[in-house]
């Protein structure tokens, strides 16, 4: 027998990101409930990735007793306030086991009572009023909030003529005896496609991992979903002559030709010279994407990024479809190959942000912010507290920033953690108050950082003793002036080997001068 339920807010999907909504909802006193299709939490873990070898790096022991600073080389945990919810003590391991984690956010629900419904799984989502979902047992669900936190649900079909020959990455058998003496073609040029190819190294004939333009490395752009070293020992059997390649080149078609498949293959490096080539088996290893299909036509979400990710503003809202958010890894259309959102060290800060930006408009909670004496010194004192110990503005480096609000009556207020595009608009709206003027502060990497080789000695750097800091490459603190939303002030904080800026002269003494010069014509003292 169906029934009917009502609540404050449904979140969709007890993965990560639905989890940490859920423990935020729950600690301030939010009426809600989470819907899962699994048996447990986090069941994408269960399957992914196929070679149950995670990514995220888990980094027990970092020399640190500052937890904030230890968040830093934690790319699993979830944010709570139980330091026995944390990652690292479930694993010594640098790169976890898949159900290592499945564990992980088992224990996180319990521990934290969450209300969740497993074995929910919905089939479609209307709004004639609040929006009402239903799921596969006729049961409805109606609430005037939906957080969507279902991750990247379906696997991302490119078009290619005859793609459906191709084997899909989340369905192709894992045992490399099952390929032994085979050709092998993947198609993707991402982790999944390499981690793929790692696999099979030891049985195949020959390996080719094909895709168009060049291959992005996590090391060199510092985008972790990049391919990963520990990813990529197949680039040691392409460049080292061992019958494997990389194919530089856009995939035209697949056909059958008996019990093989004939590929063609448009290089681009000889001006999309068409190969054709036979294989014995194809693989298709091309990511994944958001699943819009349970959404009726009156609140279906607009898509983007060739429709992989719901399309979204500043506060993680639909563009189309108002009170409806998005968490998680679809909201890397945010920051797409340029931060963390994608990934569970990234959106784990990106949650926290979106309960405060819900908590404002719907519950009249302002940002947390703390006063500061009204002096440039004071600003730097916290500005240099907080770069030194940041786990949010080093994970989210570029997106996230710390803002430091000035008043027309000369007060300062602090606010941690902000989403740079939403704080223009925040302040803009007058959603902080009374803000004459702000700075963002951030940590980003360099102008071009991604074109620069870091082992190259012959490519020089900058000095850790430059005051100026404008030419640093690497990881460094960025302090913009801001005034009705346009840039009026940069100064940039010179980059340190070990990301410890406290020197006097070098780190607080250029800055002060900075914000003496920037803030003067406001009334904020000086001495």
């Amino acid at each position: 027998m169906s029934s009917e339920f009502s609540t404050e807010c449904l979140v969709i999907g007890a993965g990560p990101a639905g989890l940490q909504a859920s423990y935020l909802l729950s600690r301030a006193g939010r009426d809600h409930l989470v819907l899962e299709a699994g048996d447990v939490p986090g069941a994408f873990f269960t399957r992914f990735p196929r070679h149950r070898t995670l990514i995220s790096i888990n980094k027990p022991i970092t020399g640190w007793d500052d937890p904030e600073l230890n968040l830093r080389t934690d790319w699993n945990s979830l944010l709570s306030d139980d330091p026995s919810l944390l990652f690292t003590g479930y694993t010594p391991r640098y790169f976890p086991h898949a159900d290592d984690m499945v564990r992980y956010l088992a224990d996180f629900a319990a521990k934290n009572d969450l209300p969740i419904r497993y074995g929910t799984s919905v089939v479609s989502v209307t709004r004639p009023d609040d929006f009402v979902v239903r799921d596969q047992h006729g049961n409805t669900y109606r609430a005037p909030r939906l957080i969507v936190a279902t991750g990247v649900s379906k696997p991302y079909v490119p078009p290619i003529d005859g793609v459906e020959l191709a084997e899909r990455y989340d369905e192709v058998s894992v045992d490399p005896a099952d390929f032994t003496g085979q050709r092998v073609l993947i198609i993707g040029r991402g982790n999944s496609a390499f981690e793929t190819a790692d696999n099979l190294v030891e049985t195949t004939a020959v390996i080719h991992v094909a895709g168009p333009g060049s291959l992005k490395l996590a090391w060199q752009t510092h985008f972790v979903g990049h391919l990963r070293a520990v990813n990529n020992n197949f680039l040691d059997t392409y460049q080292l002559k061992s019958q494997n390649a990389l194919l530089d080149g856009r995939i035209v078609d697949i056909r059958r030709d008996g019990d093989g498949f004939l590929v063609r293959v448009a290089f681009q490096r000889v001006a999309e010279r068409v190969k054709e080539i036979r294989y014995d088996r194809v693989i298709l290893a091309t990511g994944f994407r958001f699943d819009a299909s349970i959404f009726a036509p009156e609140c279906r979400p607009e898509l983007t990024i060739n429709d992989r990710f719901p399309h979204q503003t500043a506060a993680w809202e639909s563009v189309n479809v108002p009170d409806l958010f998005f968490a998680g890894t679809i909201t890397q259309a945010r920051d797409f190959k340029k931060s963390t959102s994608g990934f569970i060290h990234g959106f784990r800060y990106g949650v926290v942000a979106l309960h405060r930006i819900l908590e404002h408009r719907y519950h009249g909670v302002p940002w947390p912010s703390r006063d500061l004496a009204p002096t440039p010194e004071a600003i730097v004192e916290a500005v240099i507290e907080r770069v030194n110990r940041t786990s949010a503005l080093w994970q989210m480096f570029s997106f996230l920033a710390d803002a430091v609000l000035i008043g027309s009556d000369g007060a300062i207020r602090y606010a941690e953690e902000v989403p740079v595009d939403h704080l223009h608009e925040a302040v803009a709206r007058g959603d902080f108050g009374d803000v004459e003027s702000y700075v963002a502060v951030t940590l980003e990497y360099g102008e071009d950082h991604d074109k620069v080789n870091p082992f190259d000695v012959t490519t020089s750097r900058v000095s850790q003793e430059d005051t100026s800091g404008l030419d640093g490459r690497y990881l460094h603190p960025v302090v913009r002036h801001y005034r009705g939303g346009e840039v009026v002030g940069e100064h940039h904080i010179t980059e340190n080997l070990e990301n410890e800026w406290d020197s006097e002269e070098v780190h607080r003494a250029p800055l002060l001068a900075f914000l003496h010069a920037r803030l003067a014509p406001t009334a904020v003292g000086s001495p």
